[in-house]
């Protein structure tokens, strides 16, 4: 039983106000705690669900970088150079940053009309259940 808890535990030195080279700490342990999904979620306010409204920014701000890196490179006719592949991989990153947040709100779109028919649909039901 001890062997379990101590298990996932984290070791780490202790201090020492008189510790010498001669002499060697003694390790403290500390526990960290496994977090759930439910406490994520409470805890980042259900930020993790919302990854469209974070790549956004982020693949406009690359995409405007590749731009520039990409246009910077081939204005000095330095095709196959280190800087034009740097700028052709921001490119396509930012790109690929849009694309996929574009993915993601779509998807949020239909789980949310998806839940607005069902809601729906109880509601339909249980007024036909009221007035027979």
């Amino acid at each position: 039983m001890p062997e379990d808890v101590n298990k996932d535990a984290m070791r780490t030195p202790a201090t020492s106000d008189k510790a010498t080279n001669s002499e060697r700490p003694a390790a403290t342990t500390v526990n960290i705690p496994l977090v759930n999904e439910v406490q994520l979620t409470a805890a980042t306010g259900g930020a993790e669900l919302s990854c469209y409204r974070c790549t956004v920014p982020f693949g406009v701000v690359v995409l405007i970088a590749g731009i520039v890196v990409t246009v910077v490179a081939y204005s000095f006719n330095s095709h196959g150079s280190t800087i034009s592949y740097f700028g052709l991989v921001l490119l396509s990153a930012g790109l690929l940053l849009l694309v996929s947040s574009a993915v993601c709100w779509k998807v949020r779109m239909e789980r949310k009309k998806e839940r607005r028919r069902e809601s729906q649909t109880v509601l339909v039901t249980n007024q036909r259940s009221i007035f027979t």
